[in-house]
């Protein structure tokens, strides 16, 4: 099976070429300078030249609560032009095999928890990354469009919950939280500071997967596509607070000192635990526990030269 994957060097694409099972397909990685996914010409020049039997498309503008204030029109243009360009394009190519990647920020802020996939587009999103949410709504409507248009074309949507791991970025401005905890708690190693800041109260509670899980998860969407369903959360089956994510990730990296709140910070939607009753109806489980993860990824960010 030839794949065009998109996003192949952020941290779920290079988590799925890390993945063991990869080499039984062909695909494809084009750089930005080959293929720019906010140009639908040149997307869909590449399809017709490069003809895949399947398209995963894992790009996107990721960032956390910062980044997703200061560069909302960003986070929603760039999105929707990638999304929009990708999945069209493969229907003018005729690829009718497609997995789109959601995100568990396109659930309503105040819905209850877990997130069932059919309540999307059912209440108010999170002001703070409601751009983003938009353009992965948008993007999801259009997979879902198209297959009622036309059943050959299975265009699938995978909705992951928040992701750490291997190639996460770590930089503040741009990191989601287990990567902003790691660097500063780091920080706090490396100048000996006594205390760390934690935004809030702490008590919002997150769901986290190792992207490691997420691309072997990734891997049994492609092998089992045809019992895939259309719209499909992907999550470990439980969250804890913002407070013992800093507890745990202290604790894996030795870290003593204490922990202060702002209260003044803005802390995004206080709930965020999706439904996995699909996932485990389609065989699928995480595998990496939550501490063994977090020293894989501390690892990684030392090995990476900690800044």
């Amino acid at each position: 099976m030839r794949i065009l994957l998109t996003g192949s060097s952020g941290m779920v694409g290079r988590n799925l070429l890390e993945h063991s099972d990869i080499t039984s397909f062909e695909v494809i990685t084009p750089s930005h300078s080959e293929l720019d996914l906010l140009d639908y010409q040149s997307v869909d020049e590449f399809l017709r030249f490069c003809k895949p039997d399947m398209v995963i498309h894992a790009a996107g503008i990721v960032g956390g609560i910062q980044a997703n204030i200061r560069n909302p029109v960003k986070f929603f243009i760039q999105n929707l032009d990638m999304g929009r360009n990708i999945i069209w394009a493969s229907r003018q190519n005729g690829v009718k095999h497609l997995i789109n990647l959601g995100s568990s920020c396109m659930y309503p802020r105040n819905a209850p928890n877990p997130l069932r996939e059919e309540i999307i587009l059912s209440g108010e999103l999170e002001p703070s990354n409601e751009g983003y949410a938009l353009a992965k709504i948008a993007a999801t409507r259009l997979c879902q469009y198209i297959h009622h248009e036309d059943a050959d074309y299975q265009y699938k949507t995978l909705i992951p919950c928040n992701l750490y791991g291997r190639w996460d970025k770590f930089d503040p401005i741009q990191s989601h939280l287990i990567a902003a905890i790691i660097q500063k708690v780091h920080e706090a190693l490396r100048t000996g500071a006594k205390q760390v800041e934690i935004w809030g109260d702490g008590n919002v509670r997150r769901e986290f997967m190792y992207a490691g899980d997420f691309a072997d998860c990734l891997i049994h969407a492609i092998k089992h596509f045809d019992s895939l369903p259309y719209l499909m959360n992907v999550g470990v089956g439980r969250d804890y607070t913002v407070n013992e994510y800093y507890k745990l990730i202290a604790e894996v990296m030795g870290y003593s000192g204490s922990f202060v709140h702002d209260t003044s910070k803005p802390v995004g939607m206080q709930n965020k635990l999706v439904d996995i009753t699909k996932q485990t109806e389609c065989g699928w489980q995480k595998n990496c526990e939550l501490k063994k993860g977090l020293a894989a990824t501390y690892d990684f960010y030392l090995k990476q030269g900690a800044n």
